[in-house]
């Protein structure tokens, strides 16, 4: 099968012609001037130091160009190259996404989840863009969903499909453009209690594969018994089909599970063995998984354990492993990886810095060119 490049992967020119003159004409000159100098934008929510939240676009010269308020804290965005809109997610439990278009031809809007469900911070577009999903918790019932909502109606509510597990996280497509590959991290949660945890003895995660046209389950694959609290959160797609996949593990501090692996059609899940120290870095927690194709690597972070690693995708050979306060927010940056934290920190692939005090980038960094 043929591997395609994620949907959000497309050059300047794209970029800006899905924009259009009306974005262009809307920048501020310095903006016009970034947009001019860079050959990639990143999207990723933020919260600025005053209290408010919101979403921006940066340069590759690590500067604002784009930016919009949201009605609380943002988790991921993705991108739809056919309109040059953008989604971004609220954190779980949020009951908002906000539908942001770079070509001025619509109004940012604001939809909110249906009764009986809020978000989990993550969605995909179809590759023609008609159709959203996005990862929802049916909460009185204790069940993951798929929410479809149709793009080309003002982003209405269609319809839903199981994830087939508890706690369903990051969801992403397959090259064949119409499997859905799904994170089920498997821990219960209710908004009548906030963000905490109701099944830690008997959670149990899953990796599912489903096909997004009909709803179907085509595969699950479970973590040993042994290894039930090591929730499956976050994935990316490598350039040979391969689904990478980050743990939070929720069992006891003092035991060191590993923490990343991957999945393939057909396949069992694999663990990737990591080196002791690198492993105890992470202090149990990965926040965010980032692949480069180009370069056959992936990028792994943790923001409990301040550092991040960079790994070999054919070998799952750990290739840096790198201090950084409060890392997590990942993309893929010409050979390597540029990475964001909640200090307002921007460090290129290239080692370049940007600090911008006034912001506490969020989880996820997006890369759209």
């Amino acid at each position: 099968m043929t591997t395609l490049l994620p949907p959000s992967l497309i050059d300047r020119r794209g970029f800006l012609k899905a924009a259009g003159a009306g974005f262009a004409a809307a920048l501020l000159p310095h903006q016009t001037m970034a947009l001019d100098r860079t050959d990639a934008v990143f999207a990723t929510a933020f919260q600025r130091r005053d209290g408010g939240y919101g979403v921006a676009v940066l340069s590759e010269a690590r500067e604002i160009v784009y930016s919009t308020a949201l009605p609380d804290r943002g988790h991921d965005v993705t991108f739809d190259p056919v309109s040059g809109r953008s989604v971004v997610f609220a954190r779980q439990p949020g009951t908002f996404m906000v539908v942001f278009d770079h070509s001025g031809r619509e109004k940012t809007r604001t939809i909110a989840s249906v009764e009986n469900r809020h978000f989990f911070g993550h969605g995909v577009f179809a590759g023609d863009g008609a159709l959203l999903y996005a990862t929802e918790n049916d909460f009185d019932n204790a069940a993951g969903m798929v929410g479809v909502y149709d793009a080309r109606d003002g982003f209405r509510r269609i319809g839903e499909f199981p994830t087939y597990g508890v706690g369903p996280h990051e969801l992403l497509l397959l090259g064949d453009g119409r499997t859905l590959a799904i994170a089920n991290g498997g821990i219960e949660t209710h908004p009548d209690f906030g963000r905490a945890k109701l099944n830690l003895p008997t959670m149990k995660p899953s990796f599912a594969f489903v096909d997004r046209l009909t709803g179907a389950l085509m595969e699950q694959h479970f973590l040993p018994p042994a290894l039930h609290k090591l929730s499956i959160r976050h994935i990316a797609l490598d350039g040979d089909g391969a689904v990478w996949f980050g743990c939070q593990h929720e069992g006891p501090a003092t035991e060191r599970p590993l923490l990343v692996g991957k999945a393939r059609q057909g396949e069992e899940l694999v663990l990737v063995e990591m080196p002791d120290d690198v492993l105890a870095g992470f202090r149990n927690y990965i926040g965010s998984v980032a692949a480069n194709p180009a370069a056959g690597t992936i990028a792994v972070s943790s923001p409990q354990g301040n550092r991040y690693a960079v790994i070999e995708a054919r070998s799952g050979r750990v290739l840096a492993d790198k201090p950084l306060v409060e890392v997590c927010g990942l993309a893929p940056d010409d050979g390597g990886f540029r990475a964001t934290t909640g200090t307002g920190d921007i460090l290129a692939a290239d080692g370049s810095e940007t600090v911008l005090d006034d912001y506490a980038w969020d989880n996820h960094l997006l890369r759209i060119g």
